[in-house]
């Protein structure tokens, strides 16, 4: 007796499957092969499919043309490896043109097998801009991180042809050629929807709601009122960085409280509506969530939480106006939770002259109405545990959160608003990246510049961070040190000075506070300013440590003792012992 054949083993093939149906997409054309036996072996034996055979992949694109033309709903074509796939153009061209949504799933053996002359190996990375909408590639699934990645892109493939009109869409799914069919049943996946503003909205889940702000331009009044509406509606919260841009009556600055290192104080969200771009906001992922919407104009899947179920295509403003109600007033959820982390603000300790304690001191000087930019990781992180005052506006590199550019950026926002005093924190790798700008002949005096010279890539030399394993060994080639002068007292002093720039420094506490008294005037000065203060790398670790202890109750603090005492194996051996190894 045969052996009864199910779903392939191949988990990238069950992906796609599983998104088939949930889209209700079952028209399928498949044309004969080897490497593509493992998807259609599945898709025959799964009476869901509605299959058609076609031996001639030219024929089987224009099949699917005409099916999808006649009957309205998505086609999908399979075929195999080699020049199979070049005679589906024809008929792909003829769907984009008139926007019909063809799903054409070419099986590929890997991109190892390219330019390596193995026979039925063809480069499918580029097909013709006027063939096909969008191009994908599902690799083999050999991790959870594979398996994300392969999820993403199908439900991006799938959802794309039926977006802006419609039209085909090209998966490149590679294969194994696993003769496992023993699969029964598909195991579950996550399927995405998009929404857009002409369409139906659906009803917002019962439960805890939050909002997330990524590194957004500054909100208009209009779009503040509109997201609080919303949070009033629902008893939501903003849970923002200060790159967010969102200043309104909801905003949740949880920095300092995700840093310790207990549990989260946040109870599990229901939904997260998530807008803004790029976060650089180190606490993101962990807050807890069960599914994710996302709120942008341009519709694409951007989904860092691994949650994201809905993207909305439409402005944020439209979202939230169609969801807030007029005469809502909660505001229980906002009132728990800052309660919660003013305790922890409450029992901030002592900390050593540095990026953190600069932060503590500066951040709630800051001139009202002034624009705080804030440069590469370490100082992102410093300064986002302490809240800025009412009108002080933030902004930072987060398109793609290098080094480069700070200064010019600071320049550029102090040419666009000269009557605006412009601040920067920036390290000191970041500060002589980006030094030449000092010398436009355009710089204003809005412009004030607080460097934090350590002589060294701090971020590299923190107990969290990759480089630590390598402890000084890391300061030759991954910290960066020694270099700009290694903390010379007058090397800035004189570039600046030289420019026009009024120089101060600082060397301990005391000096920083006098120094901050003409710093933080609120007024523009006749120069720009520089205030160049010198710590240590040690130092910076040690108060990041200090930072990040706060909420320990006396069993993590007895664990951390008798580790930096006996070290990973003496605590595997004190476990053994006490017989929890």
């Amino acid at each position: 007796m045969a052996n009864e054949l199910f779903y392939s083993n191949e988990r990238n093939i069950q992906i796609v499957i599983s998104l088939l149906k949930a889209n209700n997409i079952k028209k399928i054309v498949a044309s004969p092969g080897a490497t593509n036996f493992s998807f259609v072996g599945s898709l025959q034996n799964d009476p869901f499919f509605e299959i058609y055979s076609s031996v001639d992949e030219r024929s089987a694109a224009y099949i699917a043309c005409g099916i999808a033309a006649e009957s309205g709903e998505p086609v999908v074509l399979t075929c195999t490896g080699s020049t199979a796939s070049r005679n589906y153009l024809p008929g792909l061209t003829e769907a984009y043109y008139r926007k019909l949504p063809v799903l054409a799933i070419t099986s590929h053996q890997g991109k190892d097998r390219l330019g390596q002359l193995i026979f039925q190996n063809i480069d499918r990375s580029n097909p013709p801009h006027d063939a096909v909408k969008l191009s994908v590639e599902l690799p083999v699934v050999k991790d959870e991180r594979d398996e994300a990645y392969v999820m993403m892109e199908a439900n991006k493939a799938i959802l794309e042809l039926r977006r802006n009109g419609g039209g085909p869409v090209h998966i490149n799914m590679f294969t194994t050629y696993s003769k496992d069919f023993s699969v029964k049943e598909l195991p579950p996946v996550r399927v995405m929807k998009r929404i857009q503003a002409w369409e139906t909205m659906p009803e917002i889940p019962q439960g805890k709601i939050c909002v997330y702000v990524g590194s957004h331009v500054h909100f208009t009044p209009e779009q503040t009122d509109a997201v609080d509406r919303f949070c009033a509606t629902y008893d939501a919260v903003v849970i923002c960085d200060h790159t967010s841009g969102y200043y309104g009556k909801y905003f949740l600055l949880p920095t300092l409280s995700q840093f310790q290192r207990k549990e989260t104080l946040f109870e599990r969200f229901d939904l997260m509506v998530h807008i803004g771009e790029v976060s650089a906001a180190t606490f993101a992922g962990t807050i807890p969530v069960k599914e994710i919407w996302r709120v942008s104009e341009d519709g694409e899947l951007r989904d860092p939480f691994k949650k994201l179920t809905t993207v909305f295509q439409m402005s944020e403003q439209s979202f939230f106006m169609h969801y807030g109600k007029d005469k809502a007033d909660k505001h229980t959820s906002i009132d728990k939770y800052r309660t919660a982390f003013a305790e922890i603000y409450n029992h901030i300790p002592e900390l050593p002259f540095s990026n953190i304690w600069t932060a503590s001191q500066l951040s709630a000087r800051l001139p009202k109405g002034s624009l705080f930019h804030i440069s590469a990781s370490n100082s992102r992180r410093c300064w986002n545990m302490f809240h800025l005052p009412e009108g002080v506006q933030c902004t930072s590199n987060v398109g793609c959160c290098g080094i480069d550019g700070c200064t010019s950026s600071l320049i550029g926002s102090s040419l666009a608003s000269p009557e605006r005093l412009c601040y920067l924190v920036t390290g000191d790798l970041a500060f002589f990246y980006d030094l030449n700008s000092l010398g436009n002949r355009h710089v204003g005096n809005n412009i004030r510049i607080l460097l934090i010279n350590n002589a060294i890539g701090a971020e590299f030399k923190i107990s969290q961070h990759y480089c630590y394993t390598f402890r000084d060994d890391a300061d030759k080639y991954m910290a960066a040190a020694g270099h700009y002068g290694a903390k010379s007292p007058v090397l800035v002093k004189h570039f600046s000075e030289d420019l026009g720039f009024q120089y101060l420094s600082a060397t301990n506490k005391e000096e920083f506070l006098t120094a901050l008294e003409t710093f933080a005037n609120p007024s523009i000065t006749d120069k720009p300013m520089i205030l160049e203060v010198f710590t240590t790398h040690e130092n910076e670790n040690e108060a990041l440590r200090l930072m990040t202890s706060i909420t320990f109750d006396a069993k993590y603090k007895v664990a951390d003792a008798i580790r930096s005492v006996a070290g990973e194996s003496g605590i595997k051996k004190i476990k053994n012992l006490l017989g929890k190894g």
